[in-house]
């Protein structure tokens, strides 16, 4: 008890800046209850300069937040999945906020391995009979202070119509 007299009578900034430390705290701790998932989507690929055998894309990511508060991010992580296997991924200290009930494309390079990419040329073999290769999409912004907010997409793509002549 004697600590809280001491704080409250001796040192009124040291308070202040506690008082503002909960604060902060509590207002990010109010967004990982009852919030909703943010909402992300690919907005656009383009190819970039790889090294050796590997390919580099910039995947653009639309981020949309349906929240009452922003979500400032430090950091971009992507992991590509397709057939159930890693295929690329990809890291950005790019940094910016997603506007509460807003969007923003976000920057990540992601990088396709060599092997990764013979890997997946056998799988799609065995897709295409069904036409369809599962993916998922999995990342994160990160943010040095709470931690990160993690986003998954889930879903098909169509491989092109058979009948293709193949030379």
């Amino acid at each position: 008890m004697s600590f809280f007299r001491a704080l409250l009578s001796g040192r009124p900034t040291l308070l202040a800046a506690i008082l503002a430390v909960v604060t902060l705290t509590l207002n990010g701790c109010a967004g990982l209850f009852g919030g909703d998932p943010l909402r992300v989507s690919v907005a656009g690929i383009e190819p970039i300069d790889g090294q050796g055998l590997e390919m580099r894309f910039n995947v653009k990511l639309r981020v949309q937040n349906p929240n009452e508060s922003a979500v400032a991010y430090t950091g971009v992580s992507l992991d590509l999945e397709l057939n159930g296997k890693l295929f690329a991924s990809g890291v950005s200290d790019q940094s910016g906020t997603v506007p509460r009930f807003g969007e923003t494309v976000v920057d990540v390079p992601l990088t396709v391995p060599a092997f990764a990419a013979v890997r997946q040329a056998f799988a799609f073999a065995d897709s295409a009979q069904s036409g369809q290769i599962p993916y998922v999409l999995r990342g994160k912004l990160a943010d040095g202070f709470t931690g990160a907010t993690r986003f998954i997409d889930r879903g098909t793509l169509s491989l092109p119509a058979s009948g293709i002549a193949l030379p």
